[in-house]
């Protein structure tokens, strides 16, 4: 093979000007952009499976439920922080026979 038939199968193909000039989108308008924006979204939304209420119910207690665990254990771990910080505090002064 010679130098010449080597470059030429590495180069890519040059694609036809009237392919490409066809597949280009015609640009879309504001009204019809915000129409065919509304027709996606509303297909989409049908494709949606909804809770049932039973479920919503359910759901809302669990989540409630679990706010109000994480609560008192936030609380709890707070409440035991300032005990030891004012232990250390009242502590302190004793130890080096101050006050």
């Amino acid at each position: 093979m010679s130098d010449e038939n080597i470059e030429k199968l590495d180069t890519p193909d040059q694609p036809d000007t009237k392919s490409s000039a066809s597949s280009k989108k015609r640009k879309v308008k504001g009204s019809n952009r915000f129409a065919k924006w509304f027709r996606e979204m509303r297909s989409e939304l049908k494709k949606v499976v909804w809770p049932t209420p039973k479920q919503i119910v359910n759901n809302t207690f669990v989540a409630l439920t679990v706010m109000a665990c994480a609560a008192v254990v936030i609380w709890a771990l707070d409440y035991a922080a300032g005990e030891i910080f004012v232990a250390i505090i009242t502590y302190i002064p004793r130890l080096f026979g101050g006050m």
